[in-house]
């Protein structure tokens, strides 16, 4: 998939400028709704679909994913590296 060029809604491009600016930092859906959306209240689950959306178009395989991690009990985390 590297070098494949892909769509992205607006949201998900800037939730992955966001993840990739962060380059391997733990975030928390909490930050990352309130720094993607604006928002300061919402349903956290808004990040959890996005993230799940941005996963099936830029991982090879979404189920194993290399690059766009989960945190269990942090929230997300992205490795530009690829090696988690």
């Amino acid at each position: 998939m590297r070098g494949d060029e892909i769509a992205l809604t607006s949201r998900e491009y800037e939730l992955l400028v966001f993840l990739v600016r962060n380059d391997d930092r733990a975030l928390g859906r909490d930050e990352i709704l309130r720094e993607v959306w604006g928002w300061t209240v919402g349903d956290l689950s808004t990040v959890t679909v996005h993230v799940r959306r941005l996963r099936e178009k830029v991982e090879e395989d979404p189920q194993d994913p290399r690059h766009l991690l989960t945190e269990w009990g942090v929230g997300y985390r992205f490795v530009a590296r690829g090696d988690g």
